[in-house]
């Protein structure tokens, strides 16, 4: 059995193998421009938290993604004669998604440090940039330079630039987070001190929120250090070289200048709108909305996969053929013993080598096999617990054992079981938030998006704890309503 396996596992990888050598062969003979034009799409990553490059707005009554680097990208598609598509994903996970062909391109205002050039391969620089420390507002006379901010803790966004130049702060504490709300979150509340970020990022922040004050910092970089550039997968020479060319025209009309000027528009917009609102709720009620309808849509299609695989899953454990419980033993509790995030991430960067999986789909596979693994232990447990004289009774009555199990050993399993059930289900709420990593618009990734755009961390975060305690606390009303109706039964 165990040379079975591993010889699956290894045609597996045999077949990997080849596929991601053809791929980098296909890239290196200059087709990658020709594949970017015949599918006539355009896939851009990024990080949509990142006001004035990259942010959202409402732009003709509709939610979109715009920023000076989304114009640029948008000038791309257009020189390439494509449509552009945008996927907005956490920083940190913007050049694994390259890599795993998620994505074409990644515009995120990413410096092309030479550590990310031995991954991936850079466009010459659009933007010269300088780096920023920012503070709250009441310590713009305690902290001044990096000397002042010795020993202390100091938030940088994981994966970034920023993450390294924090380093010449002498015996800074680093607080390392995807998203740059938290860290400003964090700023706020006194968890960390100062935070590192990219000049234009910072000075839209401070002018937005009058809590925030921010400074130059001295920081010793590299030239190539100072810039934004678009990052491709190794090879792909010829769609490296077109987006230099688009490049070469955005800097010979200066047209980053009137991209970062309707960006600072599209930033005004959003605060004279907010102004005019009543309130906080009626301003970004549509985003949690959205963002709750792709939670139940998750939830929904994941509970009712993982009864189904969790089922299957249970009654190959309890089968007699050593073959499939011992498939099935494997494959719970491998899935039991890593997290959900990983399986995630895996699942959605993985299938990009074989299939570009939307991260939607990737997300609800990913949550529906984890909670197939954990709902087939409740299953086989709730099938054990049953007394066994009660199939010997059915038997004997001249049930064959399936007749038993169908109508006399799980309709029994399923009232000793129903507890456990719901508190899978309720978890399946809660943590169907962890697929917000790969870019799923569900509750917790428009939360963030709310976050971006009003300035505020606090606020947005409450309202997506009560509406996570409304679904919750209504299911298990609706649960506690089933297990009584069982009990009288």
């Amino acid at each position: 059995m165990k040379k079975g396996i591993q010889g699956i596992l290894l045609m597996i990888l045999l077949w990997t193998g080849l596929f991601v050598s053809s791929d980098v062969v296909s890239a290196e003979d200059g087709s990658a421009l020709k594949r970017v034009q015949d599918e006539g799409v355009l896939v851009v990553g990024t990080s949509a938290d990142f006001p004035p490059f990259e942010f959202y707005a409402e732009v003709d009554g509709e939610r979109q993604v715009v920023g000076m680097d989304m114009m640029i990208a948008q000038k791309i598609a257009d020189d390439l004669g494509v449509e552009l598509e945008i996927q907005d994903i956490g920083f940190d996970s913007l050049l694994p998604a390259l890599e795993a062909r998620n994505v074409d391109i990644v515009i995120a205002g990413m410096t092309p440090t030479a550590e990310r050039r031995k991954s991936v391969d850079f466009s010459e620089i659009y933007f010269k940039t300088f780096q920023n420390i920012m503070v709250r507002a009441e310590d713009e006379e305690v902290y001044t330079s990096l000397e002042s901010l010795k020993g202390l803790p100091i938030g940088v966004q994981s994966g970034s630039l920023q993450e390294g130049l924090a380093e010449q702060i002498e015996d800074a504490e680093l607080m390392s987070l995807t998203n740059l709300s938290d860290l400003l979150l964090a700023l706020k509340t006194n968890r960390i001190e100062a935070m590192v970020m990219q000049g234009p990022n910072a000075e839209a922040h401070a002018g937005n929120d009058e809590d925030l004050h921010t400074f130059v910092g001295a920081f010793e970089m590299e030239d190539d250090d100072a810039g934004s550039a678009v990052a491709f997968r190794q090879g792909e020479d010829s769609l490296v070289a077109a987006v230099n060319e688009s490049l070469a025209e955005i800097a010979e009309q200066n047209l980053t200048d009137e991209y970062l000027a309707v960006a600072g528009e599209y930033m005004a917009q959003s605060e004279d709108s907010e102004a005019e609102e009543s309130g906080f709720a009626a301003n970004y009620w549509d985003y949690f909305w959205d963002g709750t309808s792709i939670t139940l849509l998750i939830s929904a299609v994941s509970v009712l996969v993982g009864l189904i695989l969790g089922f299957i899953l249970a009654l190959m454990r309890l089968s007699k053929s050593l073959v499939l419980k011992g498939l099935a033993t494997a494959y719970v509790e491998f899935v039991r013993g890593t997290p959900l995030l990983i399986q995630v991430m895996f699942i959605y960067f993985a299938s990009g080598l074989v299939v570009n999986l939307p991260a939607l789909a990737a997300g609800i596979i990913a949550v529906s096999l984890n909670s197939g693994a954990y709902i087939a232990e409740i299953i086989r447990g709730g099938i054990n617990s049953v007394n066994k004289g009660q199939e010997e009774a059915a038997r004997s009555l001249g049930m064959s054992k399936k007749e038993a199990m169908r109508h006399i050993i799980f309709p029994q399993a399923v009232k000793n079981i129903w507890p456990a059930l719901g508190n899978e289900f309720i978890t399946i709420i809660k943590e169907s938030s962890i697929v917000s990593v790969i870019g799923v618009g569900e509750l917790i990734f428009q939360t963030r998006v709310v976050r971006s755009i009003s300035f505020q961390g606090i606020l947005p975060l409450f309202v997506a704890m009560l509406i996570y305690f409304a679904l919750t606390f209504t299911l298990t009303k609706l649960l506690n309503f089933y297990e009584g109706r069982m009990n009288h039964d």
